[in-house]
C-alpha cells in the first residue's frame, strides 16, 4: 500500500483484490497502484472531460465498450467492482508487466510495451506531433516528439520522490530498459 490515505471505501478489500489482480497479472501491486495514483488519484469516480477518460485507470470510451461496459457504468462502480475492468485491461499483457513503466505504458499508449526508448510514439491515426501536444508533459526536450525513453523517464517525475525511488529499487538490471 503506497498511498492507502486516498482509498476512502473498501480500503481492505480494495487491497486484498488488488494484490490478487497482480498476481494474476504476474505483476506488483505498487506498479498498478502508482498508475492509478497518476491516472485518478485512485478515484473511482474520476472524470476527464478531454475525451471522456472515467475512472481508476481512466478507461477512454472506446476501451470500456471493448472490454463490455461504458464510461457511464464505470463511474457509478465501486473501487472494487472498477478493478475487475482494470484486470480485464491488463489480461492480454500478462506475463509482460515487469515495471511501473511497462503498466503505466500500457494504460497510456499500450504499443508502447517492448519498444526501445528511441522509439517515437505514434500510430495510424496519431501523428508524433498530435500525441506530444496532447501530453506536453512526456516530451522532455520540446521538440514535439516523445520517445518511449523519454516517456519512461518522465512517468517517474510525476510521482513523489520517495515513491519513484521505490519503486526503481523493484526492477532488476534484467529489465534491460531506462527507467529514468
Amino acid at each position: 500500500m503506497i498511498f492507502p490515505n486516498l482509498v476512502t471505501s473498501n480500503k481492505a478489500a480494495f487491497y486484498a483484490k488488488l494484490n490478487q489482480i497482480a498476481a494474476s497479472l504476474k505483476t506488483d501491486p505498487d506498479f498498478i497502484e502508482c498508475v492509478m495514483y497518476l491516472e485518478s488519484r485512485l478515484d473511482p469516480t474520476a472524470y476527464n472531460a478531454n475525451g471522456g477518460a472515467t475512472g481508476l485507470i481512466q478507461f477512454m470510451p472506446a476501451t470500456a465498450i471493448s472490454l463490455g461496459t461504458t464510461t457511464a457504468s464505470l463511474i457509478r462502480m465501486t473501487n472494487l467492482q472498477q478493478l475487475d475492468y482494470v484486470l480485464r485491461y491488463f489480461a492480454p499483457f500478462i506475463g509482460k508487466l515487469n515495471s511501473f513503466a511497462d503498466v503505466y505504458g500500457v494504460t497510456f499508449f499500450p504499443i508502447i510495451l517492448s519498444k526501445p526508448d528511441s522509439w517515437i510514439l505514434h500510430s495510424d491515426t496519431l501523428s508524433p506531433e498530435k500525441i506530444a501536444a496532447a501530453n506536453k508533459i512526456f516530451d522532455l526536450n520540446y521538440n514535439q516528439q516523445i520517445t518511449a525513453g523519454e516517456f519512461r523517464t518522465a512517468i517517474y517525475k510525476l510521482l513523489p520522490a520517495s515513491v519513484a525511488t521505490y519503486l526503481r529499487s523493484k526492477i532488476g538490471a534484467a529489465a534491460g530498459r531506462s527507467i529514468g
